[in-house]
């Protein structure tokens, strides 16, 4: 996982920086578990979406969370029994030993129980733009609604 958090941890606020983002130094052991927690269900995320893992899947998605899109012009929302079903239909990136290409590019702390994240990651030939709403219950980081953008779709795999 390429790792990004900018800012003050303490906060949560970020700060404009370089393309890549680095860890600023926690100022809690609090503060500390709870970006190594996040970062783990994040980690959870890619590794369900790449091998389409069910078990994970439910583990990472709130029962209750939707998924948005604006690709086609209008405003489409999918709830997550839906996209469930598309991934268990779906052959998976892992069966095909696809590399693997999922990146954190930002996340934005709203509270210590909720954060934002934008990620970038790799499904067969399309490359996708997710914004992740976490909420931290007593079950741990789950996704509470997802906000997804198809960027491009590759016609080549890239140069290794």
């Amino acid at each position: 996982m390429n790792a990004v958090l900018s800012g003050n941890p303490a906060t949560g606020n970020a700060c404009a920086g370089h393309a890549t983002w680095v860890f600023c130094q926690p100022t809690t052991e609090n503060t500390m578990r709870r970006d190594t927690d996040l970062l783990q269900a994040i980690q959870i995320y890619f590794d369900a979406l790449y091998a389409c893992d069910l078990s994970l899947f439910d583990q990472i998605f709130h029962p209750a969370c939707s998924l948005f899109d604006a690709d086609e012009g209008a405003i489409t929302v999918d709830p997550i029994a839906d996209y469930r079903q598309v991934i268990a239909k779906r052959v998976s990136p892992a069966s095909r030993s696809q590399d693997r290409e999922d990146e954190i590019i930002l996340i934005d702390w709203l509270s210590p129980a909720a954060a934002t994240v934008k990620v970038r990651l790799r499904i067969h030939a399309n490359v996708f733009v997710d914004h992740l709403c976490f909420i931290k219950g007593i079950e741990g980081w789950r996704i509470v609604a997802k906000v997804w953008h198809l960027e491009t779709v590759r016609t080549s795999s890239p140069a290794s």
